[in-house]
């Protein structure tokens, strides 16, 4: 029995590849004209070359430590991606007969600071200028924002200025008046006193009385010009800490921003690199078509072969 199955086996076999040979003529003529189809497709389709970047999202410092934690992105890679694609890709996407497009905005693996773009196009020239254009668009708007933290800086720089002025010109001046006063009223007490010491000497031994009066009025100017100095020497304090300290704080605030204001601490946004391109087409892919067309023609053509025979067969039953 089994000997019959293997008899009955091979006899099919044999029948399904002298169905193949008999047909050959008609499995290599649709075979090639697949192929040459294809071929004809392939090598008449417009070329479409592929630009390729990656672009660096502009930044700024906070400060001049040497460190990447002080710089600010202009803008968050993931929003920005999903922005640019609905501008550049969803917009134009039903557009047809286009000679250029961005195809593909996406932010690369383990990257906080980058995009990676593709642009495709008739031309490396034009692939070139898609990605030059979205770059152009990201610049522009990079650039405001720049423009504007120089701006606000300037204007803390002015406003420090504007401080240090009034220390130096209003509160200094009013603490050097506040001194010119209590140093008159010194002058004042101090001859009051000694106009007193004079009187007491003199009245000591013919008026008590007087004499003890004139020895409170003594102690009280005594008491005054003590006050009036230690209010000259805080008056001083506070002028040398406005000068010195508060000031000098203000000098060195300034300076600091001041730094920040060279052109090395902003970064647009940049192409790293440079638009890398090829000096072939990237579609359509000549080879890979003429080689799938084949095998498709190929298959196609036995399986046309098959169901002929089965047709055939069919028929000669009824």
């Amino acid at each position: 029995m089994n000997n019959n199955y293997i008899e009955e086996d091979e006899i099919d076999l044999r029948e399904l590849f002298k169905t193949i040979w008999d047909s050959k003529v008609l499995i290599i003529t649709l075979t090639t004209i697949i192929t040459l189809l294809a071929g004809v497709y392939a090598f008449t389709k417009t070329p479409i070359y592929e630009a390729k970047a990656l672009i660096e999202i502009g930044n700024y410092k906070l400060d001049n430590n040497n460190n990447n934690n002080n710089k600010v992105l202009l803008s968050n890679p993931t929003e920005l991606s999903q922005k640019l694609n609905v501008i550049f890709i969803d917009t134009f996407k039903n557009i047809k007969d286009k000679d250029s497009a961005i195809v593909s905005i996406s932010v690369p693996k383990k990257s906080k600071s980058m995009l990676a773009v593709k642009s495709e196009g008739i031309s490396n020239e034009l692939a070139i200028k898609e990605i030059s254009t979205l770059l152009l668009s990201i610049q522009k708007k990079d650039q405001q924002i720049l423009d504007d933290v120089k701006f606000r800086r300037e204007l803390e720089i002015k406003n420090i200025n504007s401080k240090i002025d009034n220390i130096k010109n209003e509160e200094v001046n009013f603490i050097n008046d506040k001194i010119t006063l209590q140093k008159k009223r010194l002058d004042n007490y101090k001859k009051q006193l000694v106009a007193i010491n004079r009187n007491i000497n003199k009245t000591n031994n013919k008026n008590p009385a007087l004499s003890a009066l004139l020895i409170m009025q003594q102690r009280d100017l005594s008491s005054s010009i003590f006050n009036i100095d230690t209010n000259i020497l805080e008056l001083n304090k506070q002028k040398t800490t406005l000068v010195t300290t508060k000031i000098n704080s203000l000098i060195e605030k300034r300076n600091l921003i001041k730094s920040m204001l060279f052109s090395y601490n902003y970064k647009n946004s940049q192409v790293i690199g440079t638009i890398l391109t090829n000096d072939y087409a990237s579609k359509p892919k000549k080879k890979l078509i003429v080689v799938v067309a084949f095998i498709t023609g190929f298959i196609l053509s036995i399986f046309l072969v098959f169901f002929l025979s089965f047709i055939r067969s069919m028929k000669e039953e009824n």
